[in-house]
């Protein structure tokens, strides 16, 4: 394919997620530039072989696609209407992919004022973490205009294993993805809850880690995050503030909806707890931590 009739793609926020997902792009054959509040994030991916913009403004000038893979609403907001934002410079017609976890009421309100000036909004949370995204095999929850969906395709196609096509609308695919936050909150405070109480008890955690994950009471999340306790190792693969801030959202969409959430309600205090105990950027798996300094339990490494 000659270099002019590459898709032209920019990717805002080059951490662990975004990272992966421009490498993800650029390996698909698009022309990706990357931008990033670290300048050593930028270079890291220009000497892999991408291009490097230090505004959202200049990554979006000629770009056809800008996924947007930063943590919150706000920084969705600064990065696009912000100065030196996106919607300074991008073409009429382009797209906007958001990968940010948000309320859904402000997915709505930016795509409103982008689509308001002839760009599209694509409001497209994803899940599957930072391996995933390095090999293009997220699961990415989307709705938006048909427009805005054929604009991305290229994009979608070379991050995605599986795209769900959620709505015509933004705000559904936000949706989405808050019901699998209540989900993975609960359960990681769940699995926390019963590795330390297992532990308390005098078991074997890392034999209490076989049997319930070959039994009815296993999850995904205690699969997954469960080994970080065994091995007394809280290296941030996703922090505790992540789920303060998503059960968080999930109460305020709860208020209003005037609906009763109390088992979420429940785990967002035991996040708000390890935040508040000094763990707020370490791995979510701390939960276990809090648990285990509240009652005097002893864990691996602790």
């Amino acid at each position: 394919m000659p270099e002019s009739a590459k898709p032209r793609v920019a990717v805002i926020g080059l951490g662990s997620m975004g990272f992966g997902m421009a490498t993800s792009l650029r390996r698909k054959g698009l022309d990706v530039t990357g931008c990033d509040v670290s300048a050593d994030s930028v270079a890291r991916f220009v000497a892999d072989g991408g291009k490097g913009a230090k505004t959202p403004a200049e990554a979006a000038t000629g770009a056809d696609i800008v996924v947007s893979v930063v943590v919150n609403a706000a920084q969705t907001e600064t990065i696009l209407f912000g100065t030196g934002g996106v919607a300074e410079t991008l073409a009429e017609g382009a797209v906007f992919v958001s990968s940010a976890t948000m309320d859904p009421d402000v997915a709505r309100r930016l795509a409103k004022q982008l689509e308001a000036s002839g760009r599209h909004y694509l409001d497209a949370p994803i899940s599957g973490g930072a391996q995933r995204a390095a090999q293009g095999e997220l699961t990415i929850l989307a709705s938006g205009s048909p427009a805005a969906f054929a604009k991305a395709r290229p994009a979608l196609d070379a991050m995605a294993a599986k795209l769900y096509e959620l709505g015509d609308a933004a705000g559904q695919g936000a949706a989405f993805k808050m019901i699998n936050q209540l989900l993975a909150g609960v359960h990681i405070a769940a699995a926390s809850e019963a590795i330390t109480f297992a532990a308390k008890q005098g078991l074997d955690i890392k034999k209490v880690y076989e049997v319930i994950t070959a039994s009815a009471g296993n999850s995904w999340m205690f699969e997954n995050r469960m080994p970080h306790v065994l091995d007394g190792d809280y290296t941030p693969r996703s922090a505790v503030e992540i789920f303060v801030k998503d059960l968080g959202i999930i109460q305020d969409m709860a208020r209003t909806a005037k609906f009763p959430v109390p088992v979420a309600a429940a785990a967002l205090q035991m996040f708000l707890m390890t935040a508040g105990a000094g763990m707020g950027r370490d791995d979510d798996a701390s939960v276990a931590r809090m648990y285990a300094r509240v009652t005097g339990t002893q864990l691996p490494g602790e």
